[in-house]
Order: structure tokens, then C-alpha cells, then sequence
């Protein structure tokens, strides 16, 4: 079967690369909790496909904008409402590949080229799904959504990778 080769991996990041939890003391929000090996999966992954984070956390968008730029990687505040439109006019829907686990982010996976949420997701959203990770967020569902996309797009078979230059 010939696929077409999508352009971008575009990742929410409360609920996918998060645990999704927000933490609060009495002054605000002050922490988020991220998972292991998404990183890393996603230095591998850049070498395919533009990698882009979205966030319509505006409390907690310092948090995420520090983290995702840790990794070497852009983030843009787009809220929920505005998500299809917004990555329709800048990216084309038809060239992403999209994660989330919000709410309203079956509207996006309805439109994009391919879709991905990870395991808990709502219903709704999840089959609104071309995948669903086994992991949870923050516990590897980014590691392995990328494995997933480079197997099924690319054809790389990460069992037989011998040496990874990150």
C-alpha cells in the first residue's frame, strides 16, 4: 500500500507528553509532570517529520514552553477551540500527523492526515483515532506512538536499530 508521507508530528502537550495533571500550591500552578524516552524518541523522530508542541494551557504555557525548548523542540499557544483552524492555515491538516487527548481534539483528528491518542483518552476522541498507544501519557505513549509512526510511514524497524546518533 503507498501512503502519503506526512510532513508534520504535531503533539499536544497537557495529557500526551504530561501526565496531565496539574499541580497547584497556594500561589498557583507550579509544576507538570513529564515522561521518559519521548525525548529521546523524538530526536529520532525529527529526522523524518517537523516536530511542533501546541498548548492551550495559558496558566501553565511557561512550564510546557520551557520543557518542549529543553528538548529542542518549537511550541505555539493555540487553544482548543481555534486548534483545527490554526494547523489547517499554518501546516495544512493534510500533511500532520496529530496526537491529543482533550476534549475537542477529535476535531482535529477527524480533519489530519493521521491521528494519534494516547491510552485514557475520552471515547469520543480516541475513536476519533487512527492509533492508540498502549502507554499512558507521560509513561512512554509518545516513545511509542513515534515507533509506531516510523514503522508504519517509514518503515523503520527500531528492533533492528544497532546504533542511534542523538
Amino acid at each position: 500500500m503507498n501512503k502519503k508521507k506526512p510532513k508534520y508530528f504535531i503533539l499536544d502537550v497537557d495529557g500526551v507528553i504530561t501526565n496531565g495533571q496539574m499541580i497547584y500550591d497556594h500561589s498557583g500552578k507550579k509544576y507538570k509532570i513529564f515522561g521518559q524516552d519521548d525525548h529521546d524518541s523524538l530526536k529520532i523522530m525529527k529526522k523524518y517529520l517537523n516536530i511542533l508542541f501546541i498548548s492551550g494551557d495559558r496558566i501553565g504555557f511557561k512550564i510546557s514552553k520551557k520543557r518542549v525548548e529543553d528538548m529542542g523542540f518549537k511550541i505555539k499557544f493555540v487553544p482548543s477551540s481555534k486548534r483545527a483552524e490554526w494547523i489547517d492555515k499554518n501546516l495544512g491538516l493534510k500533511k500532520c500527523i496529530y496526537m491529543g487527548d482533550g476534549i475537542f481534539d477529535h476535531l482535529v483528528m477527524k480533519k489530519a492526515l493521521y491521528s494519534i491518542v494516547p491510552n485514557g483518552s475520552l471515547e469520543h476522541v480516541s475513536k476519533s483515532a487512527n492509533f492508540i498507544t498502549k502507554n499512558n501519557p507521560a509513561q512512554r505513549a509518545v516513545a511509542e506512538a513515534v515507533i509506531h509512526i516510523l514503522k508504519y510511514f517509514f518503515s523503520v524497524n527500531f528492533s533492528r536499530l544497532k546504533k542511534i546518533d542523538l
